[in-house]
């Protein structure tokens, strides 16, 4: 991971806020009144960009027409920018192999920043009013996941040291079209998301919604013929549809499956989501692939057009994928992945998912997940440094199993970890272990980690090593990083401050960390660092990164099947 970050520093009362959006200007003015570019560029990251961008004619308008005009000047910079990486890309033969990698992950994330400004412009183009709370959220989240993109194939450009002429061709483009997206969220928050996003469910009875079967296994609807093959190959009965009352099931509209014995439809799982059906959008249900017991040596890649499958394994450490790609061998910490997964509404299940390399190898991601609505139940993720890339867009993971050293889990999503267990482990000589790496840049981002009632306790290597690792919640990977534990149990290993440095003072004004109700010896906050952005919060406070109120889940959580509260316990 990279060391810097391309934003600069605002004013440390707007870093302060846990849910800093940049005020509608609705708030003071009309907001179909005309404004100069002035008044709706003042309260961007980015004022003196945003005005030569918006002052191109000189002209008056309201925060909708400016809103329209910057996100469709996005689109057209978006497009530019991809002209300009597939042109290297042309001439691959006279890069290393290190600088085609990284180039190959900006062509991918410059497409879904094409993919993401377009939807996003479909929405503004075809209304002038406040969005409903749930849209608002996915064009926040589609605007946010932008920006992520962008330093993601900054940081990898600057991984690939040899690669000048990559680096410099490509660096002044990425700032600019950096500071435009920016301006584009800020703008659109300010037009388009009303002040309290409420999501469109009520709250269930005591704040909880409890949906599926407890214990890693799934109440699936499905007729009577893919019923059949499923408990054929599995040899788990499923539970009648009818046996839960207010819950129909989880819908399945077909099912391939996968075993190495050549039992199952594929032997492969890579082939098994190569025969799912494109661009599914989920109302008829979830394309089941059944992976039996095995070891897979595979790299699983799940494409933006594979959306809503279900993958269901026979169990944490029955059903292995494992590779061992990493930094150390060449590959960027995005395309060390042993599972990636893009495409939207994913729900893996009883599954384990490792990375190898080892902690001599560095950065060597087990799952990288980009899956907007994707869900993570009853697996496991094994690696060292960066095991789990929480990469971006909205994510649950329930009852899953995290292992590994530094920066475990990392990411720009907007991510809850719910009844989880995160298992620090022995990291190389003079090491230190800290369990997240947030990576927020932009003060208008919707993303951030929340741990919730989650245990921390050492795995067995660390815990029998009778060493002097020390371990912590967090280091802030980037300027407005944030990261929260609530209602989580935090054994005697957590570092007495709790917190640590990423470099010297770097962000230390402007991150979000907060704890809160958490329990065990390391929960202790006597001790904890005493920087102007970490807090001990209130229940009001924690309230703000529940399933309810971060991830809106109640809008989307119920069709997975998963188990989930709400609200804190």
């Amino acid at each position: 991971m990279a060391f810097d970050s391309l934003v600069s520093v605002i004013a440390i009362s707007l870093a302060f806020l846990p849910f800093f959006f940049l005020h509608s200007v609705a708030d003071t003015t009309n907001a179909t009144a005309p404004v100069s570019a002035s008044t709706v560029c003042n309260s961007t990251l980015y004022p003196g960009f945003c005005k030569k961008v918006l002052q191109a004619d000189n002209q008056t308008a309201n925060v909708y027409e400016y809103g329209r005009f910057s996100v469709k000047k996005s689109l057209s910079a978006a497009n530019k920018f991809l002209h300009l990486v597939n042109k290297y890309l042309s001439k691959r033969r006279k890069l290393t192999a290190a600088a085609v990698r990284a180039l190959e992950d900006c062509q991918l994330l410059a497409q879904l920043n094409i993919d993401f400004l377009s939807t996003s412009f479909q929405t503004v183009n075809t209304t002038s009013k406040v969005l409903s709370s749930s849209q608002a959220e996915d064009i926040q989240t589609l605007l946010s996941g932008i920006l992520t993109n962008q330093q993601t194939c900054l940081d990898g450009l600057k991984s690939v040291e040899s690669a000048w002429t990559v680096k410099n061709g490509l660096a002044i483009p990425l700032a600019n079209d950096t500071k435009l997206y920016s301006v584009s969220l800020a703008i659109v928050t300010k037009g388009w998301v009303p002040k309290n996003k409420k999501g469109s469910s009520p709250k269930s009875r005591h704040g909880r919604k409890l949906s599926g079967i407890r214990n890693g296994q799934l109440q699936l609807k499905m007729s009577e013929k893919t019923r059949r093959i499923f408990e054929t190959v599995s040899r788990r009965n499923l539970i009648d549809d009818s046996s839960d009352s207010g819950d129909n099931g989880v819908m399945v509209s077909g099912i391939v499956t996968v075993s190495q014995d050549g039992s199952g439809d594929y032997t492969l799982i890579n082939d098994a989501i190569a025969a799912a059906p494109n661009n599914s959008n989920g109302t008829d249900g979830y394309f089941l692939i059944y992976v039996a017991a095995g070891v897979y040596p595979e790299y699983v890649s799940i494409a933006k057009n594979k959306k809503y499958l279900l993958m269901i394994g026979d169990g944490i450490n029955q059903t292995i994928i494992t590779g061992n790609r990493s930094y150390v061998d060449g590959w960027t910490t995005f395309s060390s992945a042993t599972f990636a997964v893009v495409g939207t509404g994913f729900v893996a299940v009883n599954i384990t998912i490792r990375n190898t390399a080892g902690a001599i190898k560095h950065q060597a991601v087990a799952l990288r997940n980009g899956a907007d609505w994707s869900t993570f139940y009853f697996c496991s993720f094994e690696g060292y440094q960066d095991t789990l890339y929480a990469y971006s867009l909205r994510q649950f993971y329930r009852e899953c199993d995290i292992y590994g050293t530094i920066d475990f889990i990392f990411g720009n999503a907007a991510v809850i970890f719910q009844n989880c267990n995160l298992y620090p482990r022995l990291p190389l000589q003079y090491q230190f272990n800290a369990i997240t790496a947030q990576g927020r840049t932009d003060p208008g981002q919707t993303t951030g980690t929340s741990i919730l009632n989650c245990t921390i306790k050492a795995a067995d290597d660390l815990a029998s090593s009778n060493g002097t690792t020390q371990t912590y919640l967090g280091r802030p990977w980037k300027q407005y990083s944030r990261t929260v534990y609530i209602e989580s149990y935090m054994g005697s290993l957590i570092n007495p401050a709790g917190w640590t440095e990423w470099n010297g003072t770097f962000a230390l004004d402007t991150l979000y960390y907060g704890e809160f109700n958490n329990t065990g010896p390391g929960s202790n906050t006597t001790g904890r660092v005493t920087w102007p952005g970490y807090h001990i919060m209130n229940a009001t406070d924690a309230a703000n990164y529940t399933v309810s109120n971060f991830l809106l889940g109640d809008d989307w959580l119920p069709q997975t099947g998963v188990q989930y509260f709400d609200n804190l316990v």
